[in-house]
């Protein structure tokens, strides 16, 4: 029998094209999710007013043995996503709140918890590596991890670094497959489980790089890495607002590039003034402009 991959699905799909008591137990379900994941099979039955043999063929229908196998998909989807299922009515403070607000308290908390539990020395010492490394290697999967390698490359070139960022799965494990001692590679994972990240640290490992995980500590990625910068992400339960670590990794991201800078010394200027003179010529004649950006 076909193991149901998201029982919610299948459900609001049986509301809309079930049969007449299926569309009435899948309501039901819907309606009360915590009772139906507790209560017994005539309980369920009685509540929606059909047989017990209708509640057990409803069960099959949606991919499952029994009431018992569908109450374990139904009460793994609540623990894996209830908060959005359910969520209370936003009350009239929250709704009226200014967004801007929340967004900004929200990220500055963020990097505080960030900064706090930062090990400064470990950062300056992956910045040192990273300064005098032949070329470097960034690699995310996912929203924040793949969009922060990317800005470690944005961030780094402009040094004089030799950096690439690769959010691809396979082009991850293959370039690990070309790198030197003389290669970095830096990784990012927020949950610390990504596969393919994983994968790349361990290859990158046996051709003699140096890896760099930023990541949750004891998390796969942190064991499998040679150097860890402790990054753990904590969030204010504001599920209608987009996450506040990014804003926390970036600034860890901005620390690294910053001591980089520092380290490498003035022989970066001359990569900067170049591209601020490209960029003031080409585009917008306005010095007080970000660099490039």
């Amino acid at each position: 029998m076909k193991t149901p991959a998201d029982i919610i699905t299948r459900l609001q799909l049986m509301l809309q094209d079930g049969t007449k008591s299926d569309r009435k137990l899948a309501g039901f379900v819907l309606a009360d999710l915590d009772f139906v994941s507790k209560a017994a099979i005539s309980e369920i039955a009685a509540r929606v007013g059909v047989s017990e043999p209708t509640v057990t063929r409803f069960c099959r229908n949606l991919g499952c043995e029994g009431l018992r196998d569908f109450k374990f998909y139904l009460a793994q989807a609540i623990a894996i996503g209830g908060q959005y299922l359910s969520p209370e009515p936003l009350s009239r403070d929250a709704r009226e709140q200014r967004i801007a607000s929340a967004i900004t308290e929200a990220a500055i908390s963020a990097i505080q918890r960030a900064s706090e539990n930062l090990d400064m020395t470990t950062l300056v010492a992956v910045a040192a590596r990273i300064a005098v490394s032949g070329n470097v290697l960034c690699i995310g999967s996912g929203g924040i991890s793949s969009m922060m390698a990317t800005e470690m490359q944005n961030r780094l070139f402009r040094l004089g670094v030799s950096v690439l960022a690769q959010i691809d799965g396979q082009l991850q494990r293959m370039y690990a497959a070309v790198a030197t001692p003389d290669t970095t590679l830096i990784a990012f994972s927020v949950s610390g489980y990504a596969r393919s990240v994983i994968d790349a640290v361990q290859v990158a490992q046996q051709y003699g790089a140096t890896t760099i995980a930023i990541t949750p500590p004891d998390s796969a990625l942190a064991k499998a890495a040679d150097t860890v910068i402790h990054f753990q992400s904590l969030e204010d339960g504001n599920i209608y607002k987009p996450t506040s670590s990014r804003y926390a990794l970036l600034s860890i991201v901005d620390m690294i590039v910053t001591s980089v800078a520092e380290t490498r010394g003035p022989k970066v200027l001359e990569n900067l003034r170049r591209i601020k003179q490209s960029v003031n010529t080409l585009k917008v004649d306005d010095p007080r402009l970000p660099l490039g950006d």
